[in-house]
């Protein structure tokens, strides 16, 4: 029985690499905007406990707000993310009548690895 509805062929999962690796660039820029922000609070609250004046708190609505737009916007296609930091993904593929993930990591020039439904990343196995 399938776990999924929507399947990849491999052909398919690779058109789809370009588009993830700008989206992934991306959330990688906004995680790093965001550990700056929370730097910055940190230093605000410090200031604060020891009666000092802090600057206006960070904001950070903007960049999650980006992020989970981009993140619905990769699982609504029908891939599944396992790490959005690092941009690991999962491609629900069927391969010798079973069912398994393609897999592709942000950084891999393309998709070189499978691993079954359980395994996970470590499992994984050259295409």
């Amino acid at each position: 029985m399938a776990h999924y509805t929507k399947h990849f062929t491999l052909q398919e999962a690779l058109q789809e690499i370009p588009a993830l690796k700008d989206r992934f660039k991306r959330i990688q820029e906004l995680l790093a905007e965001l550990t700056n922000l929370h730097v910055e609070m940190e230093r605000i609250q410090k200031l604060i406990k020891s009666n000092g004046h802090g600057s206006k708190h960070p904001d950070f609505g903007l960049q999650i707000s980006e992020i989970q737009k981009h993140v619905a916007e990769i699982s609504e296609r029908g891939i599944e993310i396992k790490d959005v930091s690092r941009g690991l993904v999962d491609f629900p593929h069927w391969r010798d009548e079973e069912e398994v993930y393609l897999c592709w990591l942000y950084g891999e020039a393309t998709i070189a690895f499978w691993h079954r439904i359980d395994d996970g990343f470590g499992g994984r196995n050259p295409i």
